[in-house]
Order: structure tokens, then sequence, then C-alpha cells
């Protein structure tokens, strides 16, 4: 294969680099080896880039004089920051500060100055409270600029003018500048830089330009200049085109992204994401980038969905305004206008999380408008707040500090304390932006005086971290930062301690139960009040005269009343409803729980926009990220009652967009849950409570803990000890702390109790009754003593029942979701089965203190032959796994190993040979390793085990980066097991060598029956060739996949010999580009002889419809079992050749998939259609084949009184509300229909036709399409599964197509999984999405 110019360059260095050495030229070794190094560096390959680095430094240090490691010290410090390995790069940053300094070296030391100030700056980003990094970046930097500055007036000799870094550090400083929020700083230092550039007519396509107009995007974008920013973007973006530097290109692109994103432009944004994705791509090492610019995709698709919920509560808005004008005055006004408030709350809630702040400003005017109408202060108050956020996001600061004071003073007049701290917080968050960093202090310093009066812990928190950062990093002021940050850690501390005894006090209570059930009665009564005010156990509540009136009162009754009944605020009353979203005004969240604590979130500002400082840097995208999942964006400080719903549901999928304009300098967020912090003891993970008061806790990456003390176990809800010997209670209510996310189920079997959070256990998109029952069953083992446990028994849940009714289904368990309090479920065992290995797993963990880990519980459990061992997709390390290898030692006996999806490495491996070569040896062997982090040495431990040479069956490692560095031990493996008949090695980024050395390695005494290759590139023809050469002699050879690699003329002749002399059963020849031409002669080869039915997947090879037609022939119609052609363009002509070969009765085809394929909608009737004569056919995928940009997408939607009848209604694909599909042969209306995720069981219906009845009155034509497609489906009485995902198809008539679907069956139950665009139709005993694609076997 030709060889590019940058390889050919360091092929050529390479080669020099031999020949220094080899006559022992040093000077010219260490140069050659740096160059080398540098041209890695340059390509984004920092790994090899490293090894030649190291080898120029150990060449310089041993041989040549102390001067010469500057260079190398510098890049090696370099690419270590670019791992952001910082450690290593501080070492070597500054051995070549001391070195430049040595030898009074002024251009080193500026060099040395700007990559140390470098590190420390990504060191800063990357952390959330190391403030003594940022010191030392504006340091280095500024003494960078400096030296640069000296220089440029003073070039030093034979050197440059130096005017490059003097520019970059400009650029450096302002993005310093830009980070600390000092915009207009960073704006005024960035734009001086640019002047430098055209005052000394530096080129116009200069890196230097490209970096300045990166930050001055970014500068331009938090300055919401849009203009502006857009005109840097796209500069920096055609500057590093025109010079080839990708990764700035990349950047920039991701920046623009980020624009566009920020205007609720979503589709430019995905454009530009997607040039962005592209280009990543491109380049090695820069997995991370490409993750970022994944995750920004996937956000931008969250926001979108957003921004649709969004303009239907807007619509829903429009109709409680209307609505209004015929309430006035009666009974039912103040209720119309709470609606409206709700509505608002929610419209609010969602501008906040797309970074909407128009709308966010006008649905806040709106709010104030509604409060002041229904007389309620405190929400009057909030929409000042929100008024007030609004402007400061729209950085009208002003107007921000004009409503944060009218919120001050409405929450003072009511006694409200916590609303004033919270103004005053938000007041000094404006006042920091606008500048006036001591007003700023002051205001700080005045919410802390008001949060400690009331004794609000996380508000005074979020006011000493906001102090803390004043003094840190405005006023430099170590001493007092010092203060603040003892007394930051003190409280923390302290209201540890707190929550830990609040949490053993805090038990269930039936007493206490009931007085939470009935509070609400007691909201009629103003007596009532204080005393729930005087009330510590689960937080004191201030019911207003207002909150206590009835809705449906007149509003003239309110306002007589209002006089006699003025508002007193508890200090202490608990938070309703509040958001969860922080902002740069509201430093803190709230988030109820029983003690009254609130969450507190760091105020450091987070960005999404990579910083494109110094050379192709890439250093932010991973600090950012990291702190981008520390805290959830743009929150909202509220007052009480705020928010009629909690966003904290959505908050995950906005974490990679979103920025948190804030400053705090602690890290009081829990990456793992949008809800917890370091005040707040609420848990989301699975608990299990013994009688006896014990705990066990399913943590969130699916471990179990053993049994602890509950009091700090991090449990809210518990269980009596007398519980268990109420074996006549119907029906438990447990303690509730009055937030439904501590709703707990409690399953009881026999006398024993089983607890469970409710809101993480019936997560119904991924639970079945079957997955329930089985983790029940492990759970409930886990918490046997251990005498019990001793035997391995496990029991077999039979059913459950709650209220006396049997729990049968997910929908069952969802009408479980509207009870209050807890829920006490019955299980009934029916028997119990021995888990011997899980048994012993158990155990093993248990020596080693290490948690179970739930999903290979569950594995274990459902496992059939405990000699078979299935742990894939369990989240598992060479730590984690390590139990599990030392129970197989004991358990001896295993004939599968199935690792498969997990983070195992070498170690693993070096275990795994240990157990094999200490156990069974003999009986056949599985080995599927694929799809983890093994490395090339991994097979050279399977070399090292004897035992495998006679054992080893089936061996797949694919999907691990295996290299060509694998090649010897695979051709040890092949020569030496004997036994060894399928090999898969697909995506292991292996070359033509290796290949070759497995063609080397086969002969004619080899047993191998499938060989699976594909995805590795590049690999020559000629080494495909001798490869097949060498198959051909094979006897028992019958598969092969060479999916993804390009196939030439020659090699698909060499493949077309093999077809004809080997029989084989399976061929897979995806994305190999052979086209009509090569298909026609492979498939006429195939059945040349006798042939069995064969397997054959020619997807995304070129084929054009002629293909099609020779397979009605008589030799071929037989002959095929599957057949995969995804991806051709198959087309209305290939559509009847396919047609005619489903309905001709000799056809043996088993799985059809025709994804992509461009049938349209009236080839993918005909083809299901064609089902109805066909008794074979069991798979059949149509997904994409819908042109939804020429033509038309359908919606239906129910009719209303009935659930059978579809009503028809065009829409537009462009526009919002309507949506239009071509049929091909009718134009079908369809009416708007909200689209919900479903994925559920779903018993057989009868289908019926009573759409026809509808359709008569608006037209028979209009149902025709649906009532045909219906009809087919129904007719295909042989299918087992379908796919018709991303055809225009909404929920509605998903749901129509299936109730065809169900009709088919006598027995049995039918499955689907309706999501979005999702859209499959399988068996309950062979439900879909089951098994990943590369895990299937045949």
């Amino acid at each position: 294969m030709p060889i590019n110019k940058e390889e050919q360059e360091i092929q050529t260095a390479k080669r020099a680099f031999v020949n220094a050495r080899g006559v022992g030229n040093h000077q010219e070794e260490a140069r050659w080896a740096n160059l080398i190094g540098d041209m890695y560096k340059n390509r984004g390959e920092y790994v090899k880039a490293l090894k030649w680095l190291r080898i120029d430094y150990e060449v310089s240090n041993k041989y040549l004089p102390e001067k010469q490691l500057l260079p190398t010290c510098q890049s090696i410090g370099e690419v270590y920051l670019r791992l952001h390995d910082f450690k290593h790069a501080l070492v070597y940053q500054k051995k070549h500060l001391d070195l430049a300094k040595d030898a009074n070296d002024l251009v080193e030391q500026q060099r040395a100055g700007t990559q140390l100030g470098r590190t420390y700056h990504e060191m800063f980003l990357k952390s959330d409270n190391d403030h003594s990094s940022i010191r030392n970046a504006k340091k280095y930097f500024k003494s960078a600029m400096k030296l640069a500055q000296t220089l440029k007036k003073n070039p030093h000799t034979n050197k440059s003018s130096f005017l490059k870094e003097y520019i970059d550090a400009h650029n450096n400083i302002g993005m310093i500048e830009m980070d600390l929020d000092n915009l207009e700083e960073a704006k005024k230092i960035l734009t001086r830089g640019l002047e430098i550039c055209d005052e000394e007519e530096v080129n116009a396509d200069n890196d230097c330009r490209s970096r300045l107009h990166h930050n001055l995007g970014n500068v331009y974008m938090e300055l919401k200049v849009w203009d502006k920013a857009q005109e840097h973007i796209k500069k920096d973006i055609r500057i590093c085109n025109r010079i080839g530097h990708c990764q700035g290109e990349a950047k920039g692109y991701i920046n623009l992204g980020e624009l566009h994103y920020r205007a609720q432009k979503y589709e430019e944004a995905n454009l530009c994401y997607q040039k962005a994705l592209d280009l990543a791509k491109s380049m090695e090492d820069e997995d991370a980038l490409v993750k970022e610019i994944d995750h920004n995709i996937g956000t931008v698709k969250e926001a979108m969905k957003v921004m649709d919920e969004m303009k239907k509560e807007e619509q829903n808005l429009k109709k409680l305004t209307r609505s209004i004008v015929t309430a006035r005055g009666t009974h039912h006004e103040r209720k119309c206008l709470l609606q409206q408030n709700a509505s608002l709350d929610s419209l609010i809630e969602k501008s906040s999380i797309i970074l909407a702040w128009s709308k966010h400003h006008e649905f806040a005017k709106r709010k104030k408008r509604i409060a002041s109408e229904l007389c309620d202060k405190e929400k009057l108050g909030d929409s000042f707040l929100l008024l007030g956020e609004s402007y400061q996001k729209l950085r009208k600061f002003k107007k921000a500090i004009k409503w944060f004071m009218k919120s001050w003073e409405t929450y003072k007049s009511i006694n409200n304390l916590e609303g004033q701290a919270l103004a005053k917080i938000n007041i000094g968050d404006v006042l920091d932006c606008d500048g006036d960093w001591m007003g700023a202090l002051n205001a700080f310093e005045e919410g802390y005086r008001i949060a400690v009066n009331a004794n609000l812990p996380s508000v005074q928190l979020s006011a000493l971290e906001n102090m803390h950062y004043s003094h840190m990093i405005r006023f430099d002021n170590e001493e007092e930062a010092r203060r603040m940050r003892h007394e930051i850690e003190k409280l923390k501390s302290e209201n540890w301690e707190i929550e830990r005894k609040n949490l053993a006090a805090d038990c269930c209570s039936e007493t206490d139960t009931e007085g939470d059930d009935h509070l609400s009665d007691c909201r009629s009564n103003a007596s009532c009040s204080q005393e729930i005010n005087e009330s510590g156990s689960a937080g004191s509540k201030y019911l207003a005269g207002a909150e206590g009136l009835n809705d449906d009162l007149p509003l003239i009754s309110l306002l007589r009343s209002h006089k006699n009944s003025p508002r007193t605020k508890s200090t202490q009353e608990e938070m309703h409803n509040t958001s969860t979203w922080p902002t740069k005004a509201s430093p803190q969240c709230f988030s109820k729980t029983a003690s009254d604590q609130q969450t507190v979130l760091s105020r450091k500002r987070i960005r999404i926009v990579l910083s494109d400082d110094e050379d192709e840097m890439h250093d932010e995208v991973d600090c950012s990220r990291e702190r981008l999942n520390r805290c959830p964006p743009e929150d909202v400080a509220t007052s009480n009652g705020l928010w009629a719903s909690n966003p904290a549901i959505s908050a995950c999928a906005f974490q990679g967009v979103s920025t948190v304009d804030s400053k705090c300098t602690t890290s009081s967020w829990n990456p793992n849950n949008n809800e917890e912090s370091t005040s707040s003891y609420k848990s989301r993970s699975l608990k299990i409570v013994t009688p006896k008061g014990k705990v066990f806790r399913s943590s969130s990456n699916n471990e179990v803990a053993f049994a602890c003390d509950l009091a700090a176990s991090g449990s809210k809800c518990d269980v009596p000890e007398n519980l268990a010997h109420k074996n006549n209670a119907a029906h438990l209510r447990l303690h509730n702390s009055g937030n439904e996310d501590n709703q707990c189920i409690v399953f009881r079997i026999d006398n024993d109790l089983i607890q469970v959070d409710a809101a993480s256990y019936l997560a119904f998109d991924k639970l079945s009754i079957e997955s329930m029952t089985v983790e029940l069953a492990c759970l409930y083992y886990l918490q046997l003593p251990t005498e019990k446990r001793s035997k391995g028994l496990l029991p077999i849940v039979q059913h459950m029942k709650c209220h006396g009714r049997v729990l049968d289904s997910m929908e069952a368990f969802e009408t479980l979701k509207g009870d209050q309090g807890n829920i006490l479920i019955e299980v009934s065992i029916n028997g119990w089965v021995q888990k011997r290995l899980m048994k012993l797993y158990i155990d093993c963990c248990e020596e080693l203190s290490e948690a179970p880990n739930m999903k290979l519980l569950k594995k274990l459990y459902i496992s059939e032959v405990e000699d078979e061992v299935i742990g894939s997709e369990c989240e598992l390390q060479d730590i984690s796994v390590t139990p599990l290898l030392n129970a197989l030692h004991t358990h001896k006996t295993v004939a599968v190993i199935d690792l498969s999806h997990n983070f195992l490495g070498n170690g693993t491996m070096e275990k795994l040979q240990q157990f094999l070569t200490s156990g069974q040896k003999y009986g056949d062997l599985t080995l599927d390793l694929h799809c983890n982090r093994f490395g090339p040495t991994a097979l050279f431990q399977i070399c090292e085990c004897p035992v495998l040479f006679a054992r080893l069956e089936v061996l797949n490692i694919s999907g691990n980066r295996l290299t060509d560095a694998c090649g010897s031990y695979l051709s040890t493996i092949l020569e030496s097991c004997r036994a060894l008949y399928i090999l898969n090695i697909e995506r292991c980024s292996i070359t033509t060598r290796t290949i070759q050395k497995v063609a080397d390695a086969l002969n004619e005494s080899s047993v191998l029956a499938q060989l699976s290759i594909g995805y590795n590139n590049p690999i020559s023809g000629n080494a495909i060739i001798n490869l097949l050469a060498k198959l051909a002699t094979l006897k028992s050879f019958a598969a092969l996949n060479l999916s993804g690699l390009k196939l030439t003329k020659p090699v698909v002749d060499s493949l077309c010999q093999l077809a004809k002399t080997s029989c084989l059963s399976r061929l897979m020849l995806g994305s190999t580009g052979m086209g009509t031409d090569g298909a026609l002669q492979l498939t006429a080869s195939l059945f040349e002889g006798s042939q069995e039915s064969v397997k054959l997947d020619l997807s995304y090879c070129g084929i054009m419809p002629a293909y099609t037609r020779i397979l009605s022939t008589d030799t071929l119609i037989c002959g095929i079992l599957e057949l995969n052609l995804a991806g051709n363009p198959i087309m209305q002509e290939g559509t009847n050749a396919l047609v005619s070969l489903l309905t001709n009765p000799r056809c043996c085809l088993k799985v059809l998939v025709l994804d992509k394929c461009q049938l349209g909608l009236t080839g993918i009737l005909q083809m299901i259609q064609a089902l109805g004569e066909n008794d074979y056919l069991e798979e059949l995928h149509l997904a994409d084949n819908a042109d939804l940009e020429k033509t038309y997408m359908l919606q239906y939607e129910s009719a209303k009184g009935s659930s059978d009848i579809l009503q028809p209604h065009l829409i537009e694909p462009a526009q919002q509300d309507v949506c239009v599909m071509n049929t091909e042969c009718n134009q079908l209306e369809v009416a708007d229909s909200e689209d919900g995720p479903i994925r559920e069981e779903a018993a057989p219906s009868d289908f019926d036709d009573s759409c026809t009845s509808s359709c008569q009155k608006n037209s028979l034509l209009e149902c025709q399409f649906i009532q045909e497609l219906s009809t087919a489906i129904s007719m295909a009485k042989q299918l087992q599964f379908m796919e018709l995902s991303n055809n225009g198809f909404t929920t509605q008539v998903a749901e129509a197509l299936y109730a065809a679907w169900s009709s088919r069956l006598e027995n049995g139950s039918a499955w689907r999984h309706i999501e979005d665009q999702t859209i499959h139709f399988s068996m309950e005993t062979n439900k879909c999405c089951r098994v990943k694609p590369c895990c299937r076997r045949d």
C-alpha cells in the first residue's frame, strides 16, 4: 500500500537514527530520536512520542553536555501534559527551567515558564479547590510574558525575534483572566494580541492568530455577543484548516457547536459537532476528544427533546391563559392562577436547562404577574429572584441587582431569612461578575450572617465558599482564605455528624407516619403552623394563611382575609419543590431531606469550550468534562415553593454542555448522584434491611456491600425490628420523610424483609419481571446468615403480591407508583435451587473484603449450567474479578468462560492462566474475552499454559488492542492448540504482518473451522490471498468473516476459489466494497457444486438491484439460510425480486436484513405482505427505509373516547406540530401525538379493523396504508422478530402495528420495544436487544 508523506518522513528519520546509533554518534542519535518524537507528537500519537523522547533523554543524559537536555525536557514535559500526567509533566518542566537558569538561557527560561503556566492552569481547571495552581499559573505566565517582551526588544543571538512567544503570552494571560470570569480584561488582552499581529504583519494564517481567535470567540460567547463570537470562531477554524492543524480545527467546530447550542440552533450545533467528530477520529490518541464530542451530540439531542416539551407546555399555558378569562370573579379563579403558576414553573425550569434566557425572562415576568394576582408574597419573592437571574445571565447586571434587591426586600417583609440569605448571595455574585469585588465580599458576608442567624447550614456553606473564593482569587489573601477553608471543613464535619445521628434516630414510627399522612389536614388550621414550627424531628413547616385557603375561593375573599393573616415564616422552613440547578447567582441547590439539610454545589466555572492555547493542546477536554460531571448545570436559587417538579431527573442529560457560572472552591458534588452531597445522607442505591437492623446496600456500580450498622449506612428508610413478626399485615407504611424519592418497597420472604428504594427499583425501561425476581433472589440470599448460606441454596420466586393482587407484569408494578408512603410486597417461594459457584464467589468476596458484583450475581443465578461461567457486561476490572477466579479455582470444572464487555487487562489473563494450569486438565474449553482491555501479552499467557493446547476450542479475543505485537503469539496458538476450531480477532488493530503470520501458522492438520479477521487495517490484498489459499487446504473450514476489509478483484477471485473448494456455511463480507459484479461472481461460485445452506452477509457492499434477480434461481432459492443486504440501494426494482423470492414455496430463508435499502414505504408493505405466503422466514429487518426528507412521516393519535380509532393528519418534517409522509400510494393525514418510550411485555390482543369506521368520516384512503400494513403483519404467522425503526412511524402507529403483531399468536406472549423511533416486535421467549450483535452465537 502507498505510504503517505508523513510516514515516509518518519521512516527516513528512523533509518537515520539507526545509522547514528550504529556509528556511535550520540549527538545525532539523540537529535533524530527527538525529531521522531516530535513527529509523533504532532500527529497526536503521544505514547509513541514519549517512547522516542525518552530515548533522546537517556542518550543526552548519559553522553552529552547538560545543556543538550533543554529541548528534551521541554518536549517530554509537553507530552506528559497532553496525557494529563501533571506530576511527571511538572518534574520535567521544572528541570527544564532549572537547566535554563543554570545556563542563563533566557529563551529556554521563557519556554519553560510558558509550559509550567500551562500545566498549572490545567491543574486548576481539573480541580475544584487547588487555587495555588492558578496562582502559580499566573506567576509563570506573567514571567514568560516579561521574558518574551525582553527578548523581542533585544533579540538573542542566532535566535528568532520572539514575536510568536510574545503574542502567545497575551493569549495565555487572556485565557487565565477568562477562566477567572474577568471577561472584559480577557477581551482587552486578547484583542491586544491581535493588534500586535497586525502591527508586526504576522501572516494571516499563523497559528498565533488561531489561538487568539479561539479564545476571543469564547470570551464573546460568555459576553453574549453572538455575532462577534461567531466571527472569531470561524476565523479560528479557517486558519486551522489552512495550516493543517486538525486538532485545532476540531476544537473550533466544538466551540461553534457550543455557540449554536446556546442560541438554541440545534441542527447547526449537530452539524458542527459531527464535523468535529470526523476530524477527531482522523487523529490517533484523541479518544478523549472523540468521547467528549459524542457526549455533546447526545446532549444536543436531549436539549431538542426539552425544547419540544417546552413548546407543548407553552401550548398548555395558552389554554390556561384563555381559561382565566371565564374564571374571573368565580371560585375557580385561584385554581386557574395556580395552574398557570405551575405551568410557568415548568417552563422556567426547561428554559434554564437549555439556556434560553430570553424565554426564561419572559416566563419570569409572567410568573411575577401571577404571583401578584395570587397575593402571595413568597411566590412574588421567587419571581423577583428569577427575574434577577434572567438579567444576570443576559449580562444586564444593574437590572439583575435591582430585582435581587426587590427579592430581598420581599423576603424581609415576610421574615423569610432563608430567602434573604439567598438574595444576598446572588447579589454578591452579580457584583463579582461586574467587577465590584469588595461589594461582592460584603454581600457574601451579609448572606452568611443571615444564614447563621437562621441556622441554615447549607446556605452558610455556600456563603463561606463564596467568601473563600473572594479572599483567595480576588484579593489573594491567603491567610483569610485559609481561615475560610477551616470554617468550611468544620461546618461540613458538624453537618455530617448531625446527619449521622439523625439517621440513626430517624427510624420508622407508626405515630410519626400518621402525623405525616395527616399533615395536609393541618394546613387549614392556623394554629397547626406553630406546632409544626416547634417540631424538630422532621423539620419545621410554615403553613401560611394563603396556602391554607381553599383553591376554589374567589380572590376577592383572599384580599379581605389576607389583611388579618400576616405571614411569619419560620427560619427552619422546609424547602418544597425546589430546583436543583445551580447558577452563578445561586451557588447552592436544595434537595429536601428529613433533617432539612440542603445540598451545596461548587461555584467554580465549568466550560465545555476547549482551550487551544500554545500548540495543538487538548488538555482542557478531560478536566472540563470531569468537572462537568461533578455539578449539574445552570440552577436557579429559589425560596420555598419555586418549582412544581424536580428537575434532577433531567439534570444528568445536560451536564455536558451547560455552564455553571459560579465560583465556589469546594467540591461537594458527587458525580455518581445529582442529588447527593457531603451534607446529605440520601442514598439512591438499593438497601436491604434485616430484622436486626443491619443493612445491605447495593451501590451505584452494582456492588452489594456487606452488613453494617444502619446508623452509618446512609439509609433513609428503615424497618422496625418487630415488623417481621406481623405476618398478617396486608400492607405496611414505612417512615416517609415527605420526599417521593425516599419511598421504599419492602419485600417479605417468609419472616425476612428486603427493603429497596422504590425510585431506583421501578426503572421500567430497564427492568422486567424476570430481572426483578432474579435480583430479589440474590438480595435475599445475601442477607442470610453465613450458616444458612453454606448450602448455596437460592430461592425460586413463584409470584409477588401487593394488596392481595398478584404482580405478574410491569404494568402491575407501575400502578404502585401512585401509592403514598412505602409498599409491602409478599413474595412466594416455589422451591430452592443450588448455586455452588455463586456461593463460592460470595465466600471469596468476604475473604478479600470485596463487595459482590450484583450484575455478576444475577448472571450466575440464571446460568443453567454451572460449568458455563457467563460474566459479560458486569463492569469487572482486574481487582473485582479476583473473587470470581478464586471461586473457579475451588469449583475446578469449567467449560465456558465468557468475560466479554468488561474492563479487564493483562493482570486478569495472568490469574486466569494460573487457574487453568492448576485446574481441569481435559475437556473442551471456550474462552470469550472480546471487548476488554487486553494487550498483546495477554496471548502470551495462553502460550504459557500447556493445558490449553489440548482444551482450547474457541478463542474470541476481538475488540482488544492486540496490535502486531501479538503476531508471534497467535502463530504459536494456532500451531499448538490442536483443538482450536474458532478464532475471532476482529477489531484488534492488527495489520498485514500479523495476518501473514496467521497464514503461515496454518497447515493441513489444523481443525480450524471459523476465522474472523474483519475491521483490521491496513491488510494488503496479497496477505488475504495467501490466507485464503491456506484456508482452502483445511478439511473442516466452514465460516469466514472479512467484514470491513476492502476486497480487490484478485482477492474476490481467490475468495471464489475458496467457495468452490470448501463447504462454507457462513460468509461475512459486510463493508468490503466488492460491488455487484463481485457479489454475483461469489454467489455463483458458492453454489456451483453441492452446497449446504449458507449464511451470507453482503451489507454495505455497493450492490445494485440487479443482484437480487439471481436470488430467485432454482439453485439459490433453497441454498441461502440468512441474507444481509443492509445498506445497499435495493430500491423498488430489487423489492419485486425479493418479493418473488419470499413467495416461492422452495424459499428457505430464515433471516432477511434489508435495513437502509431505500425500499420506501411501498416496498416495506410489499415485503411484509409477501410473508403471508412464506412458512420459513423468522426475522425481518426493515429499518431506515422511508426517505423522511423527501417524503412523509406518519403520526397517529387515538380518537377521543376510543383507543382503536386512528385519525390521520399530514405532518411536515421541518415543522414542529405537523409531520407528513408520502405513502407512495396515498397521502395520509395524521394528528399530532405525544410520543413516549414504551418497552414492556404485553399479552396478545385481538386485532380489529375498527379503523375503517372512523376513516369513513374523513376518507377511506386516509387509513389505507396502515390498514394494509397491519393486515400484512397479522398474516405473517412464522415471523418471530421484525424491526421497523426509523421509518417515521409514531408511537400510536407503532401501537396499532403491535396490536396486529400480537393478534397472530395463539399461545405465548408478544414483546415490543417502542422508544422514540425504535420499533422492535419480537416474542416473549426471544426478546429483542437481549444480546449484542458481537455476542451472538450460532
